[in-house]
């Protein structure tokens, strides 16, 4: 009995004392001493955040006992982060420095915690709200691909995948605040199901980031954060609208969030839809037109026990995918009418300039269920995170009545994520961490007329430990973990219906004379992966990162069982059920330098990949393209590969701020891909480079920050920017699998403004934003258009399709 009544004696005892934990304090300007108002101040790891008051004070309540990175953002000043330890109610006052370039900023990507950007060993770079905003993009992929070593596979102005140092597809795990996206990933031109205009913050970790996350993040990660709640006790929201003049680009969202006592809200609904793109040498491009929905909502509630969040999302996108035909003199562009595809007619004008979808397109749905949860025990911590998303594609490929509504490829993919971590207490500044992540998926394809890849199951499970000193001016990091995954396909065999002609699937006695495309096949893939890096901060300019890791990548289902032809990429593709799991091993080095008038840093990466799996055209034994038939059809016929790659680069920026007004930014990328799969006499020009190397790029942007004290506009600027992109000659041209590319220059330029009213608060904030202002004709080396081509000569000299040309937008933003 007096073992019972001391317990809860202590319990209560703790419960008192987690209920009195706060952080108050006042936020000053360093210089003037003057009080900021209204500004925010965060907790990451908590996912809340604070208003300063009239009189710049905050306070935060109901904190459970723990030390935390504090952050805090203000117009015309830096970033400040700072790590404080919450144990009862605390007290501090913080000073911002408008003159102080220190990278301060703090991610929660790939971390235990949230971290500044300068003590983390991994090469992590983050976009914030008002870089997404000031700079115009297509999708939320490309609005990163300007980003040193990160670029993007595109297939027209809606479909972009992500590429990091040469690495793409499968090898780059994208979350959703913090949870993996499920998606298709595999397909070429499977882009991310993700509202764009529901991305607040992006975080792109540049390398293998295994340790965490588990296979699919060899080539490191990227963290979509989604907007974040109001500061508690205020109600806050957006709206948004956008108009783009190259696709005709209509674009609008409307957010709605709350905060009270501890209980948060919020919802989002957004719209896009355009018509065919165009650019000086092909017109506008047949069949490039997309009509994009997407909706969330969330709640959360935060106590002195931690936090936990709920979140819903749904993704409604119609999209058009060209296939390129065209006629031979004219060079317009053609459409398939029947089935046979024996005739083909030029698209009309109307046609190109209609926001109406056409009969061959794409339907992607998206649904998310996600729950976030932080559970404090004292000085430990256990996160708890939960989803489940159902993906279902569909590429509607057949053009006659009454089978235009008959998908082709239907896919229909559903996955529960899990990820629970638990942190020990820190003992003399060590924290470890343990963790188990993974997933249990199943896809089923046997709802279409085409069959490219099989039914399947899928389950990873993935265990890791981390662990973490702070030395003072020294940061060190590191851990070990083990991924296993489990693929089962499911057999199919089809035979052709005998009114529509299409193949269907058939099952029991039905298989009989039937054609078998995928037998019942299982197979697992293992893989022991860790990283150990340092920062190390020399002073307050200089700071210099090491880091070293491991990372593995299982094949995906395409990879291992592909048989039969994509719609969305006009070719027959071959799997190999042979392969073994990539594994590579980088080293990152990189250096840095801040003062109060330039911003540098250099980043040097060597990797090198075993396994490394690549897609490969085939040709016949007369040289030329190996062709395979599907139905009346014929298509080029691609297999994937593996081998032994080693990719190495370097990027750097340096920044000038010599007088606060002025900003002149620069940054370069350079990326080596040497393919050492074929050795002694195998080893050509043709084959010893890896496929989809980016070429080097440079880009310089001068910005200036108009009228600093006017009580009219707020943060008004003008901008400048010239992107460099050199050829690529350095291609793997091994049987036309992949050409040369010229290189090019383009201009963009921007200005905005806000509007404030008599009060001082911003009404409406207005841009406009020009990309390839002088309508440069181009084609990026990771376009897949490029190679949307059925001729081997072309009247006006230019095969494939090339990328966007001049493409101005206005945009309306109004915050309340």
């Amino acid at each position: 009995m007096k073992l019972i009544i001391s317990t809860v004696v202590l319990l209560c005892a703790t419960q008192y004392l987690c209920a009195q934990n706060s952080l108050s304090g006042k936020v000053t300007d360093k210089d003037t001493k003057k009080l900021l108002t209204f500004i925010t101040v965060s907790i990451p790891d908590l996912h809340t955040s604070v208003l300063t008051d009239s009189t710049g004070h905050f306070t935060f309540n109901r904190i459970p006992s723990a030390s935390y990175e504090i952050q805090i953002s203000a117009v015309g000043y830096k970033i400040f982060s700072k790590v404080i330890q919450i144990n009862g109610s605390v007290s501090v006052n913080f000073e911002l420095d408008k003159s102080s370039m220190e990278l301060t900023e703090v991610v929660v990507t790939g971390s235990s915690k949230a971290t500044q950007i300068k003590k983390s060993p991994l090469p992590i770079i983050a976009v914030n709200k008002a870089y997404l905003t000031t700079n115009l993009s297509t999708n939320v992929i490309d609005a990163i691909a300007k980003i040193p070593g990160v670029s993007a596979v595109t297939t027209g102005p809606n479909v972009s995948k992500p590429y990091i140092r040469g690495l793409g597809f499968n090898r780059i795990l994208t979350l959703y605040d913090g949870m993996r996206q499920e998606g298709q990933q595999w397909g070429d031109e499977h882009g991310i199901e993700m509202d764009n205009y529901g991305v607040d913050r992006i975080e792109v970790v540049k390398g293998p980031a295994s340790l965490m996350y588990g296979s699919d993040a060899l080539a490191g990660v990227i963290n979509l954060i989604p907007s974040q709640p109001a500061p508690n006790g205020k109600i806050a929201g957006a709206v948004t609208t956008e108009y783009q003049t190259n696709n005709g680009m209509y674009g609008g969202s409307a957010f709605l969030t709350g905060n009270k006592n501890g209980f948060e809200w919020g919802g989002r609904i957004s719209k896009r839809m355009a018509k065919d793109f165009k650019n000086s040498i092909d017109g506008r491009v047949y069949n490039t037109a997309f009509n994009e929905t997407a909706g969330s909502a969330f709640a959360g509630v935060h106590k002195k026990w931690g936090f936990s969040h709920l979140s819903l999302s749904i993704y409604d996108n119609l999209q058009e995918i060209p296939d390129g035909s065209r006629d031979s003199l004219t060079r317009q562009f053609t459409k398939q009418i029947t089935e046979e595809d024996l005739l083909r007619p030029i698209v009309t004008n109307s046609e190109l300039n209609s926001y109406n979808m056409s009969v061959l397109h794409q339907r992607v749905q998206h649904y998310r269920a996600f729950s976030k949860n932080s559970f404090f025990f004292g000085d430990s911590r256990l996160d708890a995170n939960f989803g489940f998303q159902r993906s279902v594609r569909r590429e509607f490929s057949h053009p006659e009545v009454p089978y235009q509504n008959v998908a082709g490829l239907d896919l229909q993919l559903n996955t529960f994520n899990y990820d629970v971590k638990y942190f020990l207490p820190e003992f003399n500044k060590w924290a470890v961490g343990v963790g188990v992540n993974g997933m249990f998926q199943s896809n089923n394809v046997t709802s279409g007329t085409e069959f490219v890849i099989p039914s399947y199951n899928q389950f990873d499970f993935g265990g890791f430990a981390t662990i973490k000193k702070d030395f003072g001016n020294l940061n060190v990091s590191g851990g070990l973990r083990y991924d296993y995954r489990k693929i089962t396909n499911d057999e199919l065999y089809t035979k052709s219906n005998a009114t529509s002609g299409f193949d269907q699937p058939v099952t029991g006695v039905d298989t009989v004379g039937a054609n078998k495309l995928f037998s019942n096949y299982s197979t697992n893939f293992k893989g022991v992966t860790g990283s150990i890096g340092l920062s190390y901060s020399v002073d307050k300019n200089w700071a210099v990162k090491f880091n070293f890791a491991r990372g593995y990548r299982a094949p995906n289902i395409s990879e291992i069982s592909a048989n039969g032809v994509h719609p969305g990429t006009g070719f027959y593709q071959i799997g190999n059920a042979q392969f073994k799991p990539e594994f590579s091993n980088q080293v990152d080095i990189g250096a840095s330098y801040t003062s109060s008038t330039i911003s540098a840093g250099a980043s040097l990466f060597i990797n090198q990949i075993d396994n490394y799996i690549y897609n490969e055209r085939l040709l016949s034994a007369a040289g030329g393209d190996s062709l395979s038939a599907s139905g009346v059809q014929v298509y080029p016929t691609y297999k994937f590969k593996s081998g032994k790659v080693l990719l190495y680069g370097v990027e750097g920026n340096i920044d000038f701020h010599i007088i606060k007004p002025l900003h002149f930014d620069n940054s370069v990328s350079l990326i080596y891909g040497d393919n050492k799969s074929f050795i002694g006499a195998e080893k050509r020009d043709d084959n010893k480079y890896v496929p989809l190397i980016p070429p080097f790029r440079y880009i310089s942007e001068l910005r200036y920050d108009l009228a600093q004290n006017s009580k009219c506009l707020n943060e008004p600027f003008i901008k400048l920017q010239v992107q460099y992109t050199a050829a690529q000659n350095r291609v793997f041209s091994y049987d036309n699998t992949e050409t040369a590319t010229q290189g090019y220059t383009l201009i963009n330029i921007g200005a905005g403004t806000g509007f404030k009213n008599k009060a001082g608060k911003t009404v409406l904030n207005v841009y406009v934003l020009a990309n390839n202002v002088f309508d440069v004709a181009f084609q990026d080396h990771l376009s897949r258009l490029k190679y949307f081509e059925q001729y081997l000569a072309s009247p006006n000299g230019h095969l494939g399709i090339y990328n966007v040309g001049r493409n101005i937008s206005l945009k309306l933003v109004k915050d309340f």
